[in-house]
C-alpha cells in the first residue's frame, strides 16, 4: 500500500485526531469483545460434558431474519417491518438466502443479487470501488443500501463495500418505499441482515485458493451458558488477492462479534459489531475503441488505493408487553474512514491523456429506528398496526486534490510515479445531513384472504456544506404515502396492488447545482401474483409496474453543472421463481423487462431516448443437482449458471450502444466427509470479454470481470 499523501495530511489534521480517538475506541471494544466471546465459548465448551444431539434447521424454523435451511424464503420483515409471509405481502421482495449465497461461493454484494430480476449488477464492469447496481432501471447504490433496517450510505467517495460473508441474507424490496425507510430512490432497496447468535452451537472454518487469490475464515457461535440466556457468535475473514489487472489489489479483514441476551421468550437484546477493512484499487479503464487488450494497466501503480476502514457498533433491542404490544429498537454508529488515489487515462489518440484524484475523506453515521406494533382481532378482522419514529444523522468530511500528469502510451505504457503529479490546491468540505422521521402502518386482514395494507410517513430533512467552493444550507420536508392490497384467491395463490411513494432530497454539496434545489419523488403503480405450493419448497411471483421519478438530478457531459433535469419513467414486467426440490435439486430462474424512457430533460434532443445504461431485457437462470455420494463417496454437486443483460446506451443521447452479453458460471462440491466440504466456483466460466459502461467525457470504456476459479475448502461442526 503507498503511503498517504502528505499534502492531504495538513488540511485535515484537526478532524483526524478526533477521528483517531474515537476509531481507537472502537477498536479496543470490537477486540475486547471478540476476546470476550470466544473466552467465554471455550470456557462453556470446556465445562461442558454432555452429549448434544445433532440440530438441523429446517423451513418451519424460519425467522423473517434467517437463517434460511433452503434458498427459498417465505417470510420477510423488510418489506412491511413486520413478519408477513411473502405471499401475503403486497409488494415485490426478492431474498437471496445464506445457502444460495454460499452455493455460488458468492465474494461480493454484486454476485449476490445477479440472479435476482429487477437487478442489474456489473453496472461499471470490474469498478472493485462500491458495491454498484441498479434496481428498476434506477441507479441505487448511493441511498438504497440498507443493513438491518438501517441506512448504510454513500457521501460523494466517502462509502465502502459490503462483506457478503456476514451477512445472513439478503432482501431486495422494489420499488418506490419511502413510507417505510424514509430518504431511497425510487427503483427499490437492498436490505442486507447481519449473522446474529443462534440458540444452537455450531462453527466453520474455510482456505479459499485462486489465481492471486488467498483467503481465510471462521464462523463460530452458540449458547454461553447452559440456560441459553446468552449466546454469541463471532464471525471473521482474512483475505490477500487481487483484481484481474495488473497492479491492482482486493485485500480484506472483516472481524464481526455479536452477542444476544434473552432473559425471557419475551425480551432479547443483540449486540452487533463489526471491522471492515479493505485495501483495493480504483477503477481501471482504456480508452473506447482502442483496440488494446481490456486489462491493459493506464494509471501509476502507487498512487491507486481505495482503501477503507469501517468501525459498526449497534444493537437490535425488542420486548413483548403482551396483549398483541411490541416494542422494537434498532441503533448503529459507524466511523469510516477512506483513502482514495487514482489515476484515470481516456482520450481517442495513442497518447492517452491522464488525469490524478485523491479523497481524504471521513465519515460519522448515527441511525436508530423505534417501532411500535399492536397486534388485534375483531370479529372477522385481524389488525396489524405500526407506528415507528427514526432519527439518522451523517457527518462527512472529504478533501479533495484534483492534478495531472503527463499521458501514457496505450501500446507501450511507462509509469512515472506519483511524484510526477501535479496537484492544484485542495478543496475541502463538510456537510452534515440530519433526519427525523415519523410513519405508520396498518395491515388489516378479513377473512384471512383480504389483507389491506396503509401506510404514511413524514420526513424532515436539514443539510449543511460547507467549503471551499461555498457553503450551502437547506430544510426538506416530505409526506409519503403507500397502499397495497392483497387478495388470497387460495392457500397457494395471491393477488397484489400497490401504489408507493420515494423521496429523495438532494445531496448536501449543491455547489454545481443550477437552479432552486427540489426533492426528486417517485411514484409507482403496481400489479402482480405469487404461487407457492402446498407441499413443495418453491415460491413463483410476476409483477408489472409503472415508475416514474421527476426532478432527476443529472452532470452535464464534462461536469461542470448538475440540473434536475425533469422526469424518467420505467415500465416494466418481473418474473421470478425459486425452488428446492428432494434436497437434490435447485433452481432459481428470473426475467425482467423495463420500458424505460426520458420523458423530460434540459436538453430536448434527450426527450424519448433511453436513460443511460438501462438495458431493456435481462435474464438469468442458475440450477444444482446433487448426486448422492455411495459408500465411502460423498455427496457431489453440480452447479450452472447464466446470465443475461440487454443491449445499453452510453449516454442519454443514446449515440453509443453497448451490445447485450451472457455470461455463464459454475460451482462444484463434493462432500469429503460428514464435516469436510471441497467447493470449486467459477465466474466467467468461459472468460468473456464485454464492455460494461463508457465514460462519455473522457471516452473511457470499462469492462467487467473477467473469469476467476477458486477453490475452497471447508470444515463445520
Amino acid at each position: 500500500m503507498a503511503p498517504r499523501p502528505t499534502r492531504i495530511q495538513p488540511a485535515s489534521s484537526q478532524h483526524a485526531t478526533a477521528g483517531q480517538g474515537l476509531k481507537n475506541r472502537l477498536m479496543v471494544a470490537l477486540l475486547s469483545s471478540s476476546s470476550l466471546l470466544a473466552g467465554t465459548a471455550v470456557l462453556a465448551q470446556s465445562t461442558e460434558t454432555t452429549t448434544l444431539e445433532t440440530i438441523t434447521v429446517s423451513g418451519g424454523d424460519e425467522t423473517p431474519v434467517g437463517p434460511d435451511a433452503t434458498i427459498v424464503a417465505k417470510t420477510s420483515r423488510t418489506a412491511s417491518k413486520t413478519s408477513t409471509p411473502l405471499v401475503d405481502t403486497p409488494a415485490s421482495v426478492s431474498v437471496v438466502t445464506e445457502k444460495e449465497l454460499e452455493e455460488r461461493g458468492v465474494t461480493t454484494l454484486d454476485e449476490a443479487l445477479s440472479y435476482t430480476p429487477g437487478v442489474v449488477t456489473d453496472v461499471y464492469g470490474s469498478d472493485n470501488r462500491y458495491d454498484h447496481y441498479m434496481i428498476r432501471g434506477f441507479y441505487s447504490t448511493g441511498l438504497s443500501t440498507f443493513r438491518d433496517g438501517l441506512p448504510l450510505r454513500v457521501s460523494n467517495f466517502t462509502g465502502s463495500r459490503m462483506e457478503p460473508y456476514g451477512l445472513q441474507r439478503l432482501e431486495v424490496l422494489k420499488g418506490a418505499n419511502s413510507t417505510l425507510f424514509g430518504l431511497s430512490q425510487p427503483g427499490g432497496i437492498v436490505n442486507a441482515v447481519s449473522k446474529r447468535p443462534l440458540d444452537y452451537k455450531f462453527g466453520e472454518i474455510y482456505t479459499t485458493f485462486g489465481e492471486d487469490h488467498l483467503e481465510t475464515g471462521a464462523d463460530i457461535g452458540g449458547p454461553i451458558d447452559a440456560e441459553g440466556l446468552w449466546s454469541y457468535r463471532l464471525t471473521g475473514k482474512w483475505q490477500d488477492a487481487r483484481q484481474g489487472i495488473d497492479f491492482s489489489q482486493d485485500d480484506r479483514i472483516y472481524i464481526a462479534p455479536a452477542l444476544t441476551f434473552s432473559p425471557s421468550a419475551d425480551t432479547d437484546f443483540t449486540i452487533l459489531s463489526s471491522y471492515n477493512k479493505r485495501n483495493g484499487s480504483t477503477s481501471h479503464g482504456i480508452p473506447y475503441g482502442s483496440g488494446i487488450d481490456s486489462e491493459t494497466y493506464l494509471a501509476e501503480p502507487d498512487y491507486d488505493n481505495m482503501d477503507t476502514e469501517e468501525w459498526n457498533i449497534g444493537y437490535e433491542f425488542r420486548h413483548d408487553f403482551g396483549n398483541g404490544l411490541e416494542f422494537r429498537q434498532n441503533a448503529r454508529y459507524t466511523h469510516l474512514e477512506l483513502l482514495y488515489e487514482g489515476v484515470y487515462a481516456g482520450g481517442s489518440g495513442v497518447e492517452a491523456g491522464r488525469s490524478a484524484l485523491g479523497i481524504d475523506g471521513t465519515a460519522d453515521r448515527f441511525g436508530i429506528d423505534n417501532q411500535l406494533q399492536y397486534d388485534a382481532s375483531f370479529g372477522a378482522f385481524d389488525s396489524t398496526m405500526l407506528l415507528g419514529v427514526s432519527y439518522d444523522h451523517e457527518d462527512v468530511r472529504e478533501v479533495r486534490l484534483d492534478g495531472y500528469l503527463d499521458g501514457i502510451d496505450i501500446n507501450n505504457p511507462v509509469y512515472v510515479g506519483r511524484d510526477a503529479i501535479t496537484f492544484y490546491p485542495a478543496a475541502v468540505t463538510d456537510s452534515t445531513q440530519k433526519t427525523a422521521s415519523a410513519y405508520l402502518q396498518e395491515q388489516l386482514t378479513l377473512n384471512d384472504q383480504w389483507i389491506l395494507t396503509l401506510g404514511g410517513r413524514y420526513d424532515h430533512v436539514d443539510t449543511v456544506s460547507e467549503g471551499t467552493y461555498g457553503d450551502n444550507a437547506a430544510t426538506d420536508a416530505a409526506f409519503t404515502s403507500r397502499a397495497g392490497l392483497t387478495y388470497k384467491a387460495t392457500d397457494e395463490v395471491s393477488l397484489f396492488a400497490n401504489y408507493a411513494e420515494s423521496f429523495q432530497p438532494m445531496d448536501a454539496n449543491r455547489s454545481l447545482l443550477v437552479g432552486e434545489a427540489k426533492p426528486q419523488k417517485g411514484t409507482q403503480y403496481e400489479v402482480g401474483a405469487k404461487y407457492q405450493p402446498a407441499g413443495m419448497d418453491a415460491l413463483f411471483s410476476v409483477a408489472l409496474f409503472d415508475l416514474t421519478q421527476t426532478n432527476v438530478a443529472q452532470y452535464t457531459p464534462d461536469y461542470s453543472a448538475q440540473y434536475q433535469i425533469g422526469e424518467i419513467n420505467v415500465r416494466g414486467l418481473e418474473l421470478e421463481g425459486k425452488v428446492a426440490m428432494t434436497n437434490r435439486i435447485n433452481l432459481t430462474a428470473a426475467y425482467s423487462y423495463w420500458d424505460a424512457e426520458i420523458k423530460d430533460d434540459t436538453t430536448p434532443v434527450n426527450v424519448g431516448k433511453r436513460p443511460q445504461l438501462v438495458p431493456a431485457h435481462m435474464a438469468s437462470l442458475w440450477g444444482d443437482y446433487t448426486i448422492p455420494g455411495n459408500g465411502r463417496f460423498g455427496d457431489v454437486t453440480l452447479g450452472l449458471g447464466a446470465r443475461f443483460v440487454g443491449e445499453v446506451f452510453a449516454d442519454y443521447a443514446n449515440t453509443i450502444e453497448l451490445p447485450s452479453r451472457i455470461v455463464f458460471d459454475a460451482a462444484l462440491n463434493y462432500q469429503v466427509s460428514e464435516n469436510v466440504a471441497l467447493a470449486v466456483n467459477a465466474t466467467n466460466l468461459f472468460d468473456k470479454e464485454y464492455v460494461s459502461s463508457v465514460d462519455t467525457y473522457s471516452n473511457t470504456a470499462y469492462y467487467g470481470d473477467r473469469r476467476a476459479v477458486k477453490a475452497t475448502l471447508r470444515y463445520t461442526w
